[in-house]
């Protein structure tokens, strides 16, 4: 199954001819890339990388390092979520505006280069979730050819490792925005204050962590086998984490979970 799964991706690519990758450098839009370029081909192929305030610097550095490894064609552009209308408030619509954004800087790529399509890396399990993204992508006609070949994440994780992709077992990632309570104006010192928070967190052997941000609260979020190494080092995290802004540092007994933001939404 998930062989014909991969050639149906193949099928898809070679069918769109010549693609624009949206490429965050995470799992998904790796994945997308390397199949991208074997298939297509280097000059058929362009990765594009959106380095904003909700990005942080070291996606940026791997994000680099994985183009080159891929052999990829690779250009970053600068943007900036902050400025982008409706973005700050923090709504239900979020993604939705800053999918747009993201889009609306790639076609120019797409049309004045001679390419086909802007491809970005949803995926099947995205149809399960809250996604506003996808209504953004629907409207500029760019497409998700990991979904449409209805590839699912573990399996974009194990044929990632079958072809020797070091993102295989990386830990899912979304923009700093997303750890920031919905209604609560987003700005660039909270965004600056939850990325040193997961950096430190991560310094520990933390591989999967996020510090939900509810006003002066910090949530943590991690795998429930990670917990102990926060209780074990609750002192100095609650130091560190107070140093740069909080004033309650609490853990999560529910353990990290995808998108937890969004159960108020529901």
């Amino acid at each position: 199954m998930i062989n014909e799964k991969y050639q149906k991706l193949v099928s898809i690519l070679r069918e769109m001819n010549s693609v624009v990758v949206a490429f965050s450098g995470g799992v998904d839009s790796t994945f997308l890339l390397k199949v991208a370029v074997d298939t297509l081909g280097t000059d058929r192929v362009l990765a594009v990388t959106a380095d904003s305030e909700t990005y942080p610097s070291s996606e940026l550095l791997e994000a680099k390092e994985l183009a080159k490894r891929i052999g990829a064609n690779h250009r970053v552009i600068e943007t900036s979520e902050l400025a982008i209308p409706g973005y700050t408030e923090n709504d239900r619509n979020r993604c939705y505006f800053c999918k747009s954004s993201l889009f609306e800087h790639l076609i120019p790529f797409m049309e004045k280069e001679g390419f086909q399509n802007v491809v970005y890396g949803v995926i099947a399990d995205d149809l399960n979730e809250f996604r506003p993204g996808m209504k953004a992508a629907k409207e500029r006609g760019v497409r998700g050819p990991l979904q449409e070949a209805n590839l699912f994440k573990d399996e974009i994780r194990e044929l990632s490792r079958e072809f020797g992709l070091p993102t295989w077992n990386k830990p899912s990632f979304a923009c700093l925005s997303s750890r920031i309570a919905y209604g609560e104006k987003i700005t660039i010192e909270k965004l600056t204050k939850v990325e040193k928070a997961e950096a430190y967190l991560k310094s520990l052997s933390i591989r999967q962590v996020r510090v939900r941000t509810h006003e002066e609260i910090a949530r943590i979020e991690v795998e429930p086998d990670d917990m102990s190494i926060v209780l074990e080092h609750h002192e100095e995290i609650s130091k560190e984490l107070l140093s740069y802004g909080y004033k309650y540092i609490t853990l999560d007994l529910i353990g990290y979970k995808s998108g937890s933001m969004n159960k108020v939404l529901s």
